[in-house]
This record gives C-alpha cells, sequence and structure tokens, in this order.
C-alpha cells in the first residue's frame, strides 16, 4: 500500500510486549534532519512496547550506504535480538540515488539471511526532502515506528519457532 494511503506509525496488528528483547538501532547521519524523527519514532514505539532503555544501543554511520556494515557490528559484537536499520536516500540529479538504494537493499537483505537475525529496514527512498520529513513524524506518520514495530514482531516470530521447534521430536520430521 502506497504510503499516502497508510500512515506509518498505525499498524494494523498488535504490537507484542518487548519487555525482554534487545534492539540494536543504527542510524545514517546523513539527511540527519530526516533521520534523527526516524530514531525518535524507533525509540518511541520500542519504549511503548515495553523495552527497557537499557535494551536499546544507538550507533550511527555515515550514510545509508554503510547500514548493512554498522548492522553486521550489532549482530557480530553485541547480544542483541534485532537490529533496527535507518536512513534516508533523496532523489538528486544522478543515479548516485540508485546504487545507494540498491546497497543498502541488498546488503541488509544479505545480513538478515546470513546471520539469522531481523533486521529491519528503516529506509526512505523519497524523490525530495518533504516527502522525507512526511515519513519520518510529519503527515505520514514515521518509518522509524514501523521499522520498530517490525523489528518486534520478528523477533516474537523467531522465538515463537525456536519454542516450536524444541518441542518437535526430531524422529518425527522426514
Amino acid at each position: 500500500m502506497a504510503t499516502k494511503n497508510h500512515n506509518l506509525s498505525v499498524f494494523d496488528s498488535p504490537v507484542p510486549s518487548a519487555e525482554d528483547m534487545k534492539f540494536g538501532i543504527v542510524v545514517a547521519e546523513w539527511n540527519h534532519q530526516v533521520t534523527e524523527g526516524l530514531l525518535a519514532g524507533a525509540v518511541r514505539t520500542l519504549r511503548e512496547a515495553g523495552c527497557p532503555d537499557h535494551n536499546i544501543q544507538i550507533k550511527y554511520v555515515p550514510g545509508t550506504f554503510e547500514l548493512a556494515l554498522g548492522a553486521q557490528f550489532f549482530a557480530e559484537y553485541t547480544d542483541v535480538d534485532a537490529v533496527i536499520a535507518l536512513g534516508c536516500v533523496i532523489q538528486g540529479d544522478t543515479r548516485h540515488f540508485d546504487f545507494v538504494c540498491q546497497g543498502a537493499t541488498q546488503g541488509i537483505t544479505q545480513l538478515m539471511i546470513n546471520w539469522n537475525m531481523p533486521i529491519a529496514f528503516g529506509v526512505l527512498t523519497t524523490n525530495d526532502l518533504q516527502q522525507a520529513l512526511d515519513r519520518s513524524g510529519g503527515k505520514y506518520g514515521n518509518k522509524g515506528d514501523e521499522a520498530a514495530a517490525t523489528a518486534i514482531k520478528m523477533v516474537k516470530l523467531q522465538i515463537d519457532m525456536e519454542a516450536a521447534s524444541d518441542k518437535t521430536d526430531p524422529k518425527e520430521v522426514n
């Protein structure tokens, strides 16, 4: 569904409790006016779901392209359950936009699969600054809220799936 038809801060299903979950948030410094708004939304959503502040770690990387490596550092060097990657790429006059968006998307996807860890993709890719502001706490809500809710839901899914697999007798699985 297009963002203009859906508020990013309104969820279609309830967000599970994050009381016992740990999150890393990696934030791009580039377009900081936007990414700080995304960060505020993500932290607010985590807190509202019961995640204590001491279970939220925040680190910065220079830009959106570096989000994948920043998220990998969280996976390698911390005990977080999930990472929330927050960035913003605004269309310019060159193809640089395409390369950064593609690199960030592929990098985060590859990282999520390789590390078997939820990594929420909270990256805005917009035509202009106003669209980014509208989606980082403006009239269309906050993509940071959505990314945090996604991270919580994916951690809960992983916990549930791991618990279910522990109850399955390996002899019964073909």
